[in-house]
């Protein structure tokens, strides 16, 4: 028996081009960093550092500094080994807070186990932090006072806005309270006029308290967690996951008619990459959907740009 479809079932949320925001933003960088050279002959400086042999912060690095050399900014890259002490990775960021010519230190994470990431973070120059982890920043972010804000979450509201979804008055949930990317990002929504909810592991009638926000944001690293019921209807939808996955069975129920491109991707790659977000389930309920790849990913970098760029002008006194 033939069955017509009906418009729920021909629903499909609008994708936000996370890519193509951030390349306006790298756009916007490099005639900034253009115009910083001319007027005053200063060039960004970056700072990578980043400890032991982790492939996927490996992969975060090179892209870092290949993305900041393209935009015309100066880049390092220190490698120092694994078994690199807190007290080595404390030396060597004093030097690097007392070089003029270094205007961000970033620190990639995670660090090894054995390194104290806290003193660490906090021993990155509170002018340099580019990455805002610093407690003074992260103090500041929360006084609304000017502050180096964390990429991902400052990303996160560019797009938003530049896509011209209304922050003010609408009902945001975070799901994950992260000192990264929840909190941080609870707390520029709130500056922004929205009514924030944030969930965790603990919320209770988790389904109910996603599902009354205009604005749903998943940050908890689990792949496919949020379901379409956990969504009301028409709500902007935000995957900040990346997750790997190597089952062709669960890529078929993960992506629906979108999966042969993805088990094609695990044959070739031996994985491919899913948010946060069960995205066939929550295609056919939200009015619009970062996808991942290509979503919350690339604004990442190009806020760290902006801010190396932004600390080097603050740091001379241009802003």
């Amino acid at each position: 028996m033939c069955t017509l479809s009906t418009e729920a079932d021909r629903h499909q949320a609008q994708l936000l081009d996370g890519a193509r925001i951030a390349a306006d933003i790298r756009n916007e960088v490099r005639a900034d960093v253009a115009s910083l050279h001319e007027t005053a002959g200063v060039v960004p400086c970056l700072v990578v550092v980043r400890v032991g042999d982790d492939p996927a912060s490996l992969v975060y690095v090179r892209n870092k500094v290949r993305t900041s050399e393209e935009l015309g900014l100066r880049s390092e890259h220190r490698a120092l080994p694994t078994e690199t002490t807190t007290d080595d990775l404390l030396s060597l960021l004093a030097t690097l807070n007392a070089r003029d010519d270094v205007d961000g230190i970033l620190v990639q994470l995670p660090l090894p186990a054995h390194v104290d990431e806290a003193r660490v973070l906090e021993s990155v120059g509170l002018l340099k932090d580019v990455d805002g982890f610093h407690p003074l920043n992260v103090g500041r972010l929360h006084q609304d006072r000017p502050a180096l804000v964390p990429c991902t979450p400052a990303g996160i509201v560019e797009l938003l806005l530049r896509e011209g979804v209304a922050i003010s008055g609408a009902r945001a949930c975070v799901v994950g309270r992260s000192r990264i990317v929840g909190r941080p990002l609870a707390e520029l929504l709130l500056q922004h006029d929205a009514t924030v909810t944030i969930c965790h592991s603990r919320t209770r009638d988790l389904t109910f308290v996603t599902s009354q926000a205009d604005i749903l944001i998943a940050a908890i690293g689990r792949a496919g967690f949020i379901r379409g019921e956990h969504v009301k209807p028409g709500a902007t939808v935000i995957d900040v996951g990346m997750n790997k996955i190597t089952d062709e069975t669960a890529a078929r129920q993960l992506f629906g008619d979108d999966a042969d491109r993805r088990i094609e991707t695990i044959r070739q790659r031996g994985y491919t990459l899913v948010g946060d977000v069960h995205p066939a389930e929550v295609k056919a309920v939200a009015g619009r959907l970062t996808p991942v790849p290509g979503g919350v990913g690339p604004l990442t970098v190009a806020m760290l740009m902006r801010n190396t760029v932004t600390a080097a002008m603050r740091r001379r006194g241009f802003v």
